[in-house]
């Protein structure tokens, strides 16, 4: 479950010195064509929320299956993970952003290429710094290069609101679990850094190893010893909740069952990186205000 799981919310991590080679470097994909494209096919749900907040929207014909927001994109059955270029050629499109994690990526982006097509190769970023590389790229990409500064400079500004207001003083214990088999995200992950920016000390990071790529398995016990203060849960729409949390043995004792602080996270948001990053840091914030 677990490794669908990270595939479905595209989590698949990447050394930041690749993801701005990526982005904007000579790597095809990383600079704007001479001229703005008009139909840009977006296999990535990410990048259609960026698109559209930058201002793309209206060059966007179509998006993949798993893109469901903003609601006015124009979704199709195209596959972010398993693309087909039989299926994306079909649309004519002019630029194609493709996921790095996507199956077959490099000969999808090399076909794809071979047609004239163009490509905008999107790596998954390990921190808010990385995810502004993408507007911005994707700003000068498709020719809204102000917008895509405007927006990042906005977005800067409404999360150090944020984090002003409601980053802890005192470091607070939390575990994020992203399935019931225990498997979490430590701090050199993208949803990690941003429990950092919130003085959370993440547990899972004590159970990191150089193979765990950032998204370590934690047993029952680590957890329950660690004590965590909140208890994040990613995995409430596979059936994970307070109720099934408290009814695991030994769990009823944990600080954040027993204070009723575990928080199931909103869809989507928690695990992309478009405009709405806002809306969680602002959800994270607003929702343990009141835990010391």
């Amino acid at each position: 479950m677990f490794r669908s799981l990270i595939k479905k919310k595209n989590l698949v991590m990447a050394p930041a010195f690749i993801l701005m080679l990526s982005l904007i470097s000579g790597t095809p994909g990383a600079h704007a064509a001479t001229s703005n494209p008009t139909r840009i096919i977006s296999l990535s749900p990410s990048a259609t929320e960026i698109l559209f907040g930058i201002g793309a929207g209206p060059q966007v014909i179509a998006v993949d299956d798993n893109s469901d927001y903003p609601l006015r994109a124009p979704f199709s059955n195209l596959s972010s993970f398993t693309p087909n270029v039989e299926a994306i050629a079909s649309y004519h499109p002019d630029l194609v952003v493709l996921q790095s994690s996507a199956t077959g990526a490099a000969a999808v982006q090399s076909d794809l290429q071979k047609l004239k097509i163009k490509v905008f190769l999107e790596i998954t970023p390990t921190n808010i710094n990385h995810a502004y590389a993408e507007f911005l790229a994707l700003g000068k990409a498709t020719g809204h290069p102000s917008r895509s500064i405007a927006l990042v400079a906005t977005m800067k500004s409404q999360i150090a609101e944020i984090l002003s207001k409601y980053r802890k003083h005192t470091p607070v214990a939390i575990y994020h679990e992203l399935d019931n088999t225990f498997y979490s995200a430590d701090s050199s992950t993208f949803i990690g850094q941003i429990y950092s920016d919130f003085n959370f000390t993440n547990i899972a990071d004590a159970a990191s190893t150089a193979d765990s790529g950032g998204y370590p398995q934690l047993t029952p016990e680590v957890v329950i010893k660690a004590n965590p203060k909140i208890i994040f849960l990613d995995d409430g729409p596979y059936g994970e909740s307070a109720a099934t949390i408290n009814s695991r043995p030994g769990w009823s004792a944990i600080s954040a069952v027993k204070n009723k602080h575990v928080i199931t996270l909103p869809l989507d948001i928690a695990d992309r990186w478009g405009p709405r990053l806002v809306d969680f840091y602002r959800f994270i914030g607003q929702i343990t205000a009141k835990i010391n």
